[in-house]
């Protein structure tokens, strides 16, 4: 039986543990702790990029203005021991060198985009080409690359950051000036909310994003495959070239695709289905049966059984993309020392769907003057 997220801090309290560093026994919950800021490193071109780190609700995290990225996120599992449950490096030079997008804000348009172009009333643009002919994440040079202005915030038991970019009209072929807002806040019952904001002064398209890589059991601890996910959707995207959705809303009944009911990822990951060899994987966006709604919708549950650490997501947007680390080749080191291999690390974006811009019978991500785009996303932890 699983205990909920406030009997484990409760029994930890109670127990009289003191603080101690991710994965050591009974490490006690952070209470609010006001947000801290650091220098992290240095650019190249001598910008500065800070680190700030911040906990509430027996949740820790710490964030980089470099990219707006999730370095580090600790959650204690069922006996209140805590551990970092996510992908990243532990030095600026990885980051910026890196190209798996460990923990970073994306934008301005999260996944893929065919050809890196779109036609937008009657104007073709054409994109930052960096994913073969594909434009991915926003290009060669998105959101992930850029430095964040980044203000602290404490509100009544909450406490986060608001993280501030403005991308210039034309920036990775883009139009329009768009001036963007990402809040992240820690509530008292320990979950991470991020809301986005932004607007723009010409017609764009926008698809904003987070892309931390989830290890429930604890980052650098080996293979996600026996975590359970469920997931309420019915049906996902296929794709065909590039991983370039082909327009279709399949069924995922009968497939290895269906994750209605929990079930371990590594269950029918090589179960040879044409879809899972062309991705090496699950990479696809999955369709949620809300569709897009006015606030945050339950989507997703994700449970490592050994930790019993769990994670539920929700949000207003019509898509999550379910990439189970495909392309982790053994090659990268995380701040515990250990290399990522394939499937050691999970996505789950909640976003619009991948090449919207393309596919008339897709949700519009089109944002005009006069337009705020805004939507939420809730990831609340448990054990």
């Amino acid at each position: 039986m699983e205990m909920s997220r406030r009997t484990v801090i409760a029994g930890a309290a109670a127990a009289g543990v003191t603080a101690a560093t991710a994965g050591t026994a009974h490490a006690a919950p952070a209470g609010r702790g006001k947000p801290v800021k650091e220098l992290f490193g240095t650019l190249a071109d001598g910008t500065r990029v800070y680190r700030w780190s911040m906990a509430n609700g027996g949740t820790r995290m710490k964030v980089l203005s470099y990219g707006g990225i999730v370095q580090s996120l600790e959650i204690p599992d069922r006996h209140g021991r805590y551990a970092n449950v996510s992908l990243g490096y532990d030095d600026l030079d990885a980051y910026v060198a890196g190209t798996t997008f460990f923990g970073a804000t994306i934008g301005r348009y999260g996944n893929r985009i065919a050809k890196g172009r779109f036609t937008l009333d009657g104007t073709t643009h054409q994109l930052s080409v960096n994913d073969g002919e594909n434009s991915l994440h926003g290009g060669a040079r998105g959101f992930s690359t850029r430095v964040f202005d980044v203000e602290p915030f404490t509100r009544g038991t909450d406490v986060g950051l608001h993280l501030y970019y403005t991308s210039a009209d034309g920036e990775m072929g883009y139009p329009g000036t768009l001036r963007t807002k990402v809040t992240f806040t820690l509530t008292r019952h320990g979950d991470w909310r991020i809301d986005y904001r932004a607007t723009t002064d010409r017609p764009t398209v926008v698809n904003l994003t987070n892309h931390t890589y989830y290890n429930l059991a604890g980052e650098g601890s080996g293979s996600i495959h026996d975590h359970e996910l469920t997931l309420r959707a019915s049906r996902y995207t296929p794709t065909g070239s590039g991983l370039i959705p082909t327009g279709e809303l399949a069924r995922v009944a009968g497939t290895p695709f269906d994750f209605r009911r929990a079930k371990p990822i590594g269950r029918d990951i090589r179960a040879g289905h044409p879809q899972l060899i062309t991705a090496k994987g699950f990479d696809h966006n999955f369709v949620l049966d809300k569709g897009v709604t006015a606030g945050p919708e339950h989507a997703a549950t994700l449970r490592d059984p050994e930790s019993g650490r769990t994670l539920s997501i929700a949000t207003d947007q019509p898509g999550v993309q379910f990439y189970s680390g495909n392309f982790l080749d053994g090659t990268l080191v995380g701040p515990s020392g250990r290399t990522y291999r394939q499937g050691d690390g999970l996505c789950l974006e909640t976003q619009h769907f991948p090449d919207s811009p393309n596919q008339p019978s897709f949700p519009s991500t089109v944002l005009r003057p006069g337009q705020v785009y805004r939507t939420t996303t809730v990831h609340s932890f448990g054990a």
